[in-house]
């Protein structure tokens, strides 16, 4: 069966499109990222070509809005409305790596979320998690809310170092179907980093 993923995670800022890149390259995947809000002059997409190297694909976005803010107000304010049906997974033969913006319940429109579009695209989804103060609550809650909508947990992705403490008990909330990966922090920005990552760790994983 043909890998496909949809990347969330547990907020904002917590490495989703480095994550996404680390799989592009190792997987020798497409990558996709449904809605872009803000940062044109250098989107995930952007980063994600940089980071994976040159023989990725990546697929052009849906929706490129230039507020930086949730897609239902980035849209708002270009006098757009955002709907479910307006997005559809390209066609490729290869692996495909799909980025969602921001965590699961950020809004695309008055009544729809990421968590939404997941179940619209009907693809498993990886969960980013960083560690911080906070971190066992936000996982809890989007691993709770992704069960509860029957949105199989493919990955449980550890972004970064981790209190033991903290990851035993957030892992302990996914079953044996779900793999959990651990991609360190990179050195640098570049592709070179990820290959090393790739190489180096990525093949190790759990």
């Amino acid at each position: 069966m043909k890998q496909q993923i949809f990347i969330s995670g547990i907020g904002t800022g917590i490495g989703k499109t480095v994550c996404a890149a680390v799989l592009t390259r190792f997987w020798g995947a497409d990558y996709w990222k449904p809605i872009q809000s803000g940062d044109l002059h250098y989107s995930d997409s952007m980063l994600v070509r940089e980071l994976a190297g040159k023989h990725a694909i990546i697929h052009p976005e849906r929706y490129r809005l230039r507020l930086a803010a949730s897609p239902h107000e980035s849209a708002a304010a270009e006098n757009l409305q955002i709907a479910l049906e307006d997005f559809e997974l390209p066609d490729t033969p290869r692996p495909l790596v799909v980025e969602g913006a921001g965590g699961l319940f950020v809004p695309i429109n008055e009544e729809a979320f990421i968590i939404d579009l997941i179940s619209k695209l009907s693809i498993p989804a990886a969960l980013v998690i960083r560690d911080y103060l906070g971190c066992i609550n936000h996982s809890l809650l989007s691993l709770a809310a992704l069960q509860q909508r029957n949105i199989p947990i493919r990955h449980l992705i550890l972004n970064g170092s981790f209190n033991p403490h903290s990851e035993r008990i957030i892992c302990r909330a996914v079953g044996s179907a779900t793999s959990i990966l651990r991609i360190p922090d990179l050195e640098s920005l570049s592709s070179q980093e990820v290959d090393r990552v790739c190489c180096d760790r990525f093949d190790k994983i759990n």
